[in-house]
């Protein structure tokens, strides 16, 4: 199970991109852009972790970090966790699932995601 605001906080910031809808899969909380995943809640071996997608030229750079590993199952797909079991830096969490978020949106979602005043510059 994972922390109520821990939940909390990441819906705050998925749920602000343009067309990103929540979903139960697997049994965890997942982000969707339109039908692909960019954020799932998850729990690895007891401990709560955020996952999403890495862009393969940051992949090694961000796995040297101690917070971030492979996502089980996923890592093949450009997948990364990062461990969310204690302090988190919620502005370099929000850089990373818009990074996400653009790999997959659509181009009318990143046109919205560009022309939003709160996003810019972040």
């Amino acid at each position: 199970m994972v922390p109520t605001k821990l939940l909390e906080h990441l819906r705050s910031i998925c749920l602000s991109l343009p067309e990103v809808t929540e979903a139960l899969k697997w049994g965890h909380p997942t982000f969707l852009a339109g039908k692909k995943m960019f954020a799932v809640l998850d729990t690895y071996e007891g401990e709560p972790c955020i996952a999403f997608r890495v862009p393969p030229e940051r992949w090694d750079a961000l796995l040297e970090d101690d917070r971030f590993y492979p996502a089980p199952y996923a890592a093949r797909h450009g997948w990364v966790c990062m461990r969310a079991g204690g302090r988190i830096d919620w502005r370099d969490v929000e850089g990373l699932l818009q990074e996400s978020y653009r790999l997959v949106a659509l181009k009318r979602m990143l046109a919205a995601l560009d022309a939003d005043e709160t996003w810019r510059g972040r």
